[in-house]
């Protein structure tokens, strides 16, 4: 029989219980965003895009900034979606590791020219990019809708979408990917969709500009979506973060209410160029999101 020091109190194996508990929580690949209070910390990149640099050397600029990580895009039709080549996945990859910044998520920005909701070549693209997605070590990719692809009243093109991600979401959920839809739509209607799907690997990729310039209550969308949202953008129209229509320290306090934990990308205008504004835009997001 063990001695009393040996012996696990009830108070004692319930703790360990739920650590456990934790820790596999935290490694399911469809729930990496969520983590206790004391652990919480916010990674800040920005959009390859809004960096103005369409090649590796845009890890070199992200350094410069201070920057945790980068988005990058898949590529256009002009370059043949160029990081589906596996030379290009080996550029990147390196210029990351030699800056000391990672690839935070992919964006396919080209379907708001060529939409999903119509296209066959853009749902191609969604399939291609869970293999870029494995190749770049990155779980997450932007699934654009605006311009041409907005899905805003417009319920052929929701259930034509709806149908393409029913399709490729065990893929993804295979893969350990998730697909972060940005759109116009109202967080009710992204909920609708998600409902539809049925698919951990279909979420929301939360943009609080576009939701506000589209009079949206993001401070409740944000709580709505509780568990649902992969990844935020950080942008206000043409105000420098915190200069303009968004109280981001009530971001803050919805995004610490549904316990998310993951990266926040700027996608901010830089005026003055992006060296000066995103170095300030990312010391503000740093004493918000600290």
């Amino acid at each position: 029989m063990p001695t009393q020091q040996g012996l696990l109190t009830r108070r004692q194996m319930l703790s360990r219980t739920a650590a456990a508990a934790g820790w596999l929580t935290l490694s399911s690949p469809f729930a990496p965003l969520f983590a206790g209070e004391g652990s919480r910390r916010f990674k800040i990149g920005a959009c390859e895009w809004s960096l103005r640099k369409g090649d590796p050397i845009v890890f070199d600029l992200a350094k410069q900034i201070g920057l945790d990580g980068v988005q990058v895009d898949m590529g256009s039709v002009g370059n043949n979606m160029q990081l589906c080549r596996p030379e290009v996945q080996q550029t990147y990859l390196a210029a990351a590791k030699k800056a000391g910044v990672a690839i935070s998520s992919l964006a396919i920005a080209e379907m708001n020219k060529i939409p999903l909701k119509s296209d066959p070549q853009a749902a191609q693209w969604l399939a291609d990019s869970i293999a870029v997605m494995k190749a770049l070590n990155v779980t997450i990719v932007l699934v654009a809708a605006f311009s041409k692809g907005d899905l805003k009243a417009d319920p052929a093109g929701i259930d034509h979408t709806v149908e393409v991600l029913k399709q490729l979401a065990p893929k993804a959920e295979q893969a350990g990917v998730i697909f972060g839809l940005e759109n116009y739509l109202t967080a009710g209607e992204n909920l609708d969709i998600l409902k539809r799907v049925g698919s951990p690997a279909v979420q929301v990729y939360y943009d609080v500009g576009n939701s506000t310039d589209k009079g949206y209550d993001i401070y409740q969308e944000i709580r709505l979506l509780k568990g649902k949202i992969c990844e935020f953008h950080a942008k206000d129209a043409k105000s420098r973060l915190g200069h303009g229509r968004i109280d981001f320290r009530q971001v803050r306090a919805a995004l610490d209410e549904i316990n998310y934990r993951g990266w926040i990308q700027i996608e901010a205008p830089a005026p003055r160029g992006v060296l000066v504004d995103y170095r300030e835009d990312l010391a503000y997001l740093r004493e918000v999101f600290s």
